[in-house]
């Protein structure tokens, strides 16, 4: 389960360095093991690199030479790292980049990272940061694997140091399908490299539309989908489809009702060719179905006409039994959909009505077919389809009309937050989300009681200065109530649910301009009026704001019979350890309301069962019958020794998301364990990421994650069994009041816990 905060603003930063040396992967062994330098103490070559990099002879792990980086309190910025890229002109199925690392006195983190690229723009990216590398270590191999995807022309990838210590890598590869990139076969010619009609433009420019083509258009939208997703020339990769939506709509703009654009329309599939019988035919299996697809449309005509409803049905009965298409497969392992091929146009000059409009149909067909949640996008869940439909409608207009890209970013995202997922965020673009600026006030927020509560400063001097003190209730920003900012907001925040969506409002809700900002607050029984200045994000730690579980190392005793183990900083190898180090006490209070530093669901969570136990079961999408979702067997934890077997209480909040939620639902099943604490951010399951014109990204949950017995976890969360919030009162008095309630809960004489 993935979806971490700190992986995707490494991701903006990796974006934001210098331009890497590109070279050949032929020339790469070489600088991969420094080997290509004559002598030490020089920068490493063939590389770009941020200043503090060496070549070391004295410390290596093979050949003559390592790359050194010392980095201590006063360096500049938060990171160091060196990088290297290549053209991406190979093929396979996965990228490996692998090494030898070696630290001393990390304070943060050291890591590898990989990254490809369309243009500017990112399509995916690894790290090793999830493994904490830091502190003092020998020399260890570490990798990390990126699929390889066919919208990438370049490969980025290098090694970075975050904080302060010294550390060492050496012998770095990268390897395609397990063999050395060098020896990689060479990428195919395909039709992105022989059309290039619309490369500077799609032609296509609308200053307003009528209701007869908005109409048009999204049914232009829907039948491009579905050819996209089963038309035998497009599932191949024959055409550019994205340059065919060019060449239909000026006909579908120019038609003056629905049978003149059908005619358009049905012309238009003519020239795809023609649809062989299929032998075999993909066939819809009824055994352990979850979601059939959403295909009835293409039987209506009435909207469609008879003739261009009959070629759609003709399409769909010959359609593939293929296990993957040209723009879309399924991940390995994790079976979540991967929409490979899909172009991010990086260079498109905003406005243009034509890319504007690919965004929408790509992002609205991908949600079609592809979602397993879109049947509880909607409150509704039997008004799914319409409810959809109607998002289409209703976005065309402000999309294809946006006059500049900023417009047509939220725009994006107003359709991106109505599929009420939290995965689902325009991340490229938070930038023009509201509020805009490029500063905060010294503080975090957190919201309770409906409320926005200062629960710590940001900066050991800002944030005194600017005379907000933990406790202050927000109540007004800028002559604005905090209600009507919510509301004014809400539309441009893509949550699964209200608790997330406070939670990220509430992280934003101070940002905006370097300049004063008039607040009036609540302190104790008084209302006050404020002025304190925004400062740079660069002056401000917001280490703890994705976190609100307890200070200090992972495992803690915080009495002789209460163990606590935070996963926000948890080890894997370290599991069975914890473990017998809470074995005399009579409960473990295991803290989720972070993201777990390591997977360790089956490492830890195999500790605190004594049979196989199952907890959860996952649907996933059916290439071969878009809009098709399968139920999977369950999944189950293994007993393993050492066994925990006294109480367990599992914390969340608004803050466990994606894979702390997938967590919690593997240790709920331990015997005895509760749920405490308030709502979860209700976006679980592996992410789908979705490139977009313009250079922006998107994502989705990618597979449904259901508990064994079919109950759903999307926009839902993880429901506590005892419910638990925090309150302004015990929020202002820096209490822990749900650690507090789970330690009275194992232990009713405890004394009152603070943090």
């Amino acid at each position: 389960m993935l979806c971490r905060p700190t992986r995707l603003l490494l991701l903006a930063a990796a974006t934001a360095l210098v331009s890497p040396a590109q070279t050949t992967r032929q020339s790469l062994p070489a600088i991969l093991g420094f080997e290509n330098n004559s002598a030490p103490g020089v920068v490493p070559a063939g590389w770009s690199i941020a200043a503090g990099f060496v070549v070391d002879d004295h410390i290596v792990h093979g050949g003559r030479f390592s790359a050194r980086v010392e980095r201590t309190a006063t360096s500049s910025g938060s990171f160091t790292t060196l990088l290297q890229s290549i053209p991406i002109d190979f093929a396979g199925r996965s990228i490996m980049w692998r090494g030898y690392i070696r630290t001393e006195n990390v304070s943060d983190v050291v890591a590898l990272w990989i990254r490809e690229d369309n243009g500017a723009a990112p399509v995916d990216f690894s790290t090793t940061q999830n493994l904490q590398i830091k502190g003092t270590s020998g020399w260890t191999q570490y990798a990390t694997t990126i699929p390889w995807n066919g919208a990438a022309r370049t490969l980025v990838f290098g090694f970075f140091l975050q904080g302060s210590g010294k550390a060492w890598v050496d012998d770095l590869e990268l390897l395609v399908d397990g063999v050395p990139i060098d020896q990689a076969p060479s990428r195919p010619i395909g039709v992105f490299d022989t059309d290039h009609d619309f490369d500077n433009g799609s032609t296509i420019s609308r200053t307003s539309l009528s209701t007869v083509q908005i109409d048009n258009l999204a049914k232009l939208a829907k039948v491009w989908g579905f050819l996209k997703y089963h038309h035998p020339a497009v599932t191949s990769g024959t055409h550019h489809w994205d340059y065919e939506l060019f060449r239909a709509t000026p006909y579908v703009l120019l038609a003056e009702d629905s049978a003149a654009a059908n005619a358009a329309i049905l012309k238009w599939i003519g020239n795809q060719g023609a649809v062989a019988a299929c032998a075999p035919c993909a066939t819809l299996a009824p055994e352990n179905l979850q979601l059939a697809p959403d295909i009835g449309w293409i039987s209506d005509t009435a909207a469609l006409g008879p003739d261009l409803s009959g070629k759609l049905q003709e399409i769909y009965r010959n359609r593939r039994p293929a296990p993957a298409q040209f723009y879309v497969s399924l991940q390995p392992n994790t079976a979540n959909p991967s929409f490979d091929n899909e172009q991010s146009y990086p260079s498109v000059n905003l406005p243009d009505t034509g890319y504007q409009l690919l965004g929408l149909f790509r992002l609205w067909n991908i949600v079609r077919y592809f979602s397993p949640n879109r049947e509880i996008m909607a409150d509704n869940p039997a008004g799914a389809g319409a409810y959809w439909d109607q998002v289409l409608l209703d976005a065309i207009p402000p999309i294809a009309l946006a006059r500049t890209g900023a417009d047509y970013q939220r725009e994006l995202l107003r359709v991106i937050a109505k599929i009420n997922d939290t995965h689902a965020n325009l991340w490229s673009s938070l930038a023009v989300r509201p509020p805009e600026g490029d500063c905060y006030l010294p503080v975090d927020i957190r919201f309770a009681e409906g409320s926005p509560i200062v629960i710590r400063h940001t900066s050991p001097t800002l944030g005194p200065a600017s005379g907000l003190l933990p406790g202050d209730v927000i109540q007004t920003l800028n002559g604005a109530s905090i209600s009507s900012l919510i509301a004014q907001w809400t539309p441009l925040y893509a949550d699964s649910n209200q608790a997330a969506r406070l939670r990220d409002i509430g992280a934003s809700l101070t940002r905006g301009a370097c300049a004063p900002v008039d607040l009036t607050v609540r302190r104790n029984h008084s209302t006050l009026t404020l002025r304190p200045t925004r400062s740079p994000s660069s002056l401000l730690d917001f280490s703890r704001t994705n976190q609100h579980d307890r200070p200090g190392p992972a495992f803690q005793m915080l009495s002789k019979d209460i163990a606590y183990l935070k996963l926000s900083s948890v080890k894997v190898a370290d599991s069975p350890s914890y473990v017998n180090a809470a074995s005399s006490a009579k409960g473990l209070i295991i803290d989720i309301r972070n993201y777990p530093s390591e997977f360790v669901v089956f490492s830890l969570g195999s500790l605190l069962v004594s049979q196989p136990t199952p907890f959860v079961r996952f649907t996933q999408a059916d290439p071969a019958n878009p809009g098709a979702f399968y139920w999977t067997e369950p999944l189950a934890l293994p007993p393993g020794i050492p066994h925990y077997e006294g109480k367990i209480v599992i914390l969340v909040d608004e803050v466990t998301q994606s894979q702390a939620e997938y967590t919690a639902m593997a240790f709920r099943t331990a015997p005895g364990a509760v749920v405490m604490g308030g709502a979860t951010a209700g976006a679980d399951g592996d992410v789908s990421s979705i490139a977009l014109p313009g250079g922006f990204n998107t994502m989705i949950s990618g597979i449904g994650v259901y508990y064994p017995d079919y109950r759903p976890t999307q926009r839902i969360g993880i429901i506590p069994d005892i419910v638990v919030t925090p309150t302004l009162e015990g929020l202002a008095a820096g209490r822990d009041e749900l650690l507090e309630r789970a330690m009275r809960y194992i232990d009713p004489k405890v004394e009152p816990n603070r943090r």
